[in-house]
């Protein structure tokens, strides 16, 4: 895996709707390690580290969601890749 990560705040409807365990199911699909989760003002934190190329293609997802998501915006921003991640979680 390469040492390659991003950080997304993705807004809008995307607490209560599937859209952490739905990131999940995709994060894992590329292979990626990291995490999704719940923040105070109703958005959700995704962290993903893995090969550029999957990452990008998970960055473009988050713009998709869940069935019943309704995305308004999604801020991505390059991080530090993290030992602590062996997999991809929700919290």
């Amino acid at each position: 895996m390469s040492d390659y990560a991003k950080k997304a705040i993705v807004s809008g409807k995307v607490q209560g709707v599937f859209y952490r365990a739905t990131t999940r199911e995709k994060a894992l699909s590329l292979n990626l390690s990291g995490y999704a989760k719940n923040l105070p003002d109703g958005s959700v934190e995704v962290f993903a580290q893995g090969e550029s190329t999957d990452i990008e293609m998970l960055m473009d997802w988050l713009w998709k969601g869940s069935p019943a998501s309704a995305v308004s915006s999604v801020t991505v921003s390059d991080t530090s890749f993290s030992d602590a991640h062996t997999t991809f979680t929700t919290c």
